[in-house]
C-alpha cells in the first residue's frame, strides 16, 4: 500500500498492487495503548487479554498482567507510568494515561517517525477547532490532571501541545477488544491505521491480534498489533477503507455519528444513495398503516432504552419481559430486517442463552442472523461473530446440522477478517471439528443425540460445550 492525497478526505492509503480476500496489508504494533480504568484488574496491561487471577504490579498496584512474561514485555511502556501513578497516589483515567504513554514514547523516539511509520504521530489531525464547548471543557480538565500526573524531572511540554495530544487521541484513538471479541477493554493509538479513511461499505477490516506470549524463548513472542485485512479483491490503485461506525444504522444516523465523533460529512455511496435504509426501516409483509409503523417504532425505541437500563442493573428477568412485550408489538408491523426488531432479537437470544433456554434462544438467533445476512457485507466480522454465537446456541439446543452450517460459515468469514492464528478462529475450528463429528455420527445412526440422558454429572463433551459457551 502507499500514502496518497485523497482530496477532500485528506490523506489516505491505496493498494499498490492487486490484493485478495484475507490478505494482511498492515500489521502495526500499538504506538501507545492502555486498559480502561474500570477493567484494570481484569485485563492484562500488556496483551489486553481478559483473564482471571492476574498478577498485580507490586510497585503501583494498579497494572495487572497474565504472568511474568507479559509483565516483562510491558515494562518499557509501564515503568514511567508506574512512577507517575505512585507519585500522584492514584491512577488517572485512560485518556490521561494514554497521553502519558504517548509522550513518553515520543520522547524516546525524539519525536521522529520510525522506519515502519508512514508519518510522525504529531502529524495526526486533532480537530480541536471542531469540538463543542462541553467536550473542550472535559479535555481541559484532562489536561490539568495530566500536568499533575506527568513525572517531575521529565521533559515538559507547552499546554497547547498537551491539548493537541488529547485532541489527536480523541480523533484517532481506537477501542481495543478482548481476545474473544466480546467486549472493548482498552484504548490505543495506531498512526498508520489512522490514515485509512472511512466507508460505510469498506473493502478492509481492522482486527486486533493479541500476539503470542506462550513461547519458552521470549525472542519468539509476537507483540500486540492491529492488522488491516482485505475483505475481498482490491484492484491496484483502489483506496483502502474501513468503517469507523457500525453499518447497522440508517444512513442519516451514521452520518450524524461520524460528524460528531470524527468531524466529517460522509458522502460514500451507501450514504449518498441511502443503501439499506429501506430494509432497516421496512414494514412487515402484512402492509400495516404508516401510523402503525410509526407508533410501534417509537414504542420499540423507548423499550430498548429501558432494556439497556435493565441490562446495566443486571435485571435479566426485566430484560426478558420487556423484549418479549416489544417483539409481540412488532409482530406483523415491522419487517424482520427492521433495526429495532433485530436489536430485540439479539438481546432475546443473549438473555435466553444466559438462562440456558437454548431451543428458544436458537429461534431468535436464527431470525437475527437472517436479517444480518441481508444488511452486512458478506465478509463482515460482525456477521461472523453473530453466526458464531448463533451456531453455538443451536449446538446447545441439539440442532447439530444447523449449528455446523453456521459455524462453518462463521469460520470462513473469520479466516478472512481475523486469520488462522486468532483465538476466535481457533475456537471456531475446535467447535467446527466437534460438530462435524457429531453430525457424521448422527448421519450414520451411531449416535442419537435426543436419546442421551441428562445427568447432573457433566461429560467431557458437556464440559467442552460449557467452556466454549462461556468463552
Amino acid at each position: 500500500m502507499e500514502l496518497f492525497d485523497a482530496g477532500v478526505k485528506g490523506r489516505g492509503l491505496r493498494a499498490s498492487r492487486e490484493l485478495s480476500a484475507g490478505e494482511v496489508l498492515l500489521a502495526e504494533p500499538g504506538y501507545a495503548a492502555v486498559v480502561y480504568s474500570s477493567l484494570a484488574s481484569q485485563v492484562c496491561h500488556s496483551c489486553f487479554r481478559r483473564q482471571a487471577n492476574l498478577h498485580r504490579c507490586a510497585q503501583c498496584r494498579f497494572a495487572h498482567y497474565c504472568d511474568r512474561t507479559c509483565q516483562t514485555a510491558g515494562w518499557d511502556e509501564h515503568k514511567q507510568e508506574c512512577a507517575a501513578i505512585r507519585k500522584l497516589g492514584a491512577a488517572p483515567n485512560e485518556n490521561v494515561r494514554l497521553a502519558g504513554r504517548l509522550l513518553w514514547r515520543r520522547n524516546r523516539d525524539q519525536g521522529l517517525a520510525s522506519d515502519s511509520q508512514l508519518l510522525a504521530v504529531d502529524q495526526l489531525q486533532d480537530h480541536l477547532q471542531d469540538l463543542p464547548e462541553d467536550e473542550l471543557k472535559r479535555l481541559q480538565a484532562d489536561v490539568q490532571t495530566f500536568l499533575r500526573f506527568w513525572s517531575c524531572g521529565t521533559k515538559q511540554h507547552p499546554a497547547d501541545f498537551i491539548c493537541h495530544v488529547f485532541g489527536l487521541i480523541k480523533s484517532n484513538g481506537l477501542t481495543l477488544p478482548d481476545q474473544r471479541g466480546l467486549q472493548t477493554v482498552g484504548l490505543g493509538l495506531f498512526p498508520n491505521l489512522s490514515l485509512v479513511n472511512h466507508d460505510c461499505w469498506p473493502n478492509c477490516t481492522a482486527t486486533l491480534n493479541h500476539g503470542n506470549q506462550s513461547a519458552v524463548n521470549s525472542t519468539l513472542h509476537s507483540p500486540l498489533r492491529m492488522e488491516l485485512r482485505a475483505l475481498g479483491r482490491i484492484c491496484q490503485g483502489e483506496e483502502l477503507t474501513i468503517s469507523y461506525v457500525d453499518v447497522l444504522n440508517l444512513s442519516a444516523d451514521r452520518q450524524k455519528q461520524l460528524k460528531e465523533r470524527f468531524h466529517f460529512d460522509c458522502s460514500c455511496d451507501h450514504c449518498s444513495h441511502h443503501v439499506g435504509d429501506d430494509l432497516m426501516a421496512a414494514a412487515a409483509e402484512a402492509k400495516p398503516s404508516a401510523d402503525a409503523v410509526k407508533e410501534v417504532s417509537a414504542f420499540s425505541k423507548e423499550t430498548l432504552e429501558k432494556v439497556e437500563k435493565a441490562r446495566g442493573d443486571g435485571d435479566h428477568s426485566q430484560v426478558l419481559k420487556l423484549c418479549q412485550e416489544c417483539l409481540e408489538k412488532q409482530q406483523d408491523v415491522l419487517a424482520d430486517t427492521h433495526l429495532y426488531k433485530l436489536k430485540v432479537l439479539s438481546v432475546l437470544a443473549e438473555v435466553l442463552t444466559h438462562h440456558r433456554k437454548f431451543s428458544e434462544a436458537a429461534g431468535y438467533a436464527r431470525k437475527m442472523v437472517e436479517g444480518y445476512t441481508k444488511l452486512y457485507h458478506p465478509n463482515s466480522a460482525q456477521l461472523g461473530l453473530a453466526l458464531m454465537r448463533s451456531g453455538v446456541t443451536h449446538w446447545h439446543a441439539g440442532q447439530v446440522e444447523v449449528s455446523h452450517k453456521m459455524i462453518c460459515e462463521a469460520y470462513r468469514i473469520m479466516m478472512v477478517t481475523h486469520g488462522p492464528n486468532h483465538s476466535i478462529t481457533k475456537d471456531l475450528e475446535s467447535i467446527r471439528s466437534q460438530t462435524e463429528v457429531e453430525l457424521k455420527a448422527l448421519k450414520e445412526n451411531v449416535l442419537d443425540m435426543k436419546s442421551l440422558p441428562v445427568t447432573s454429572s457433566s461429560s467431557a463433551e458437556g464440559n467442552a460445550k460449557d467452556f466454549l459457551r462461556q468463552q
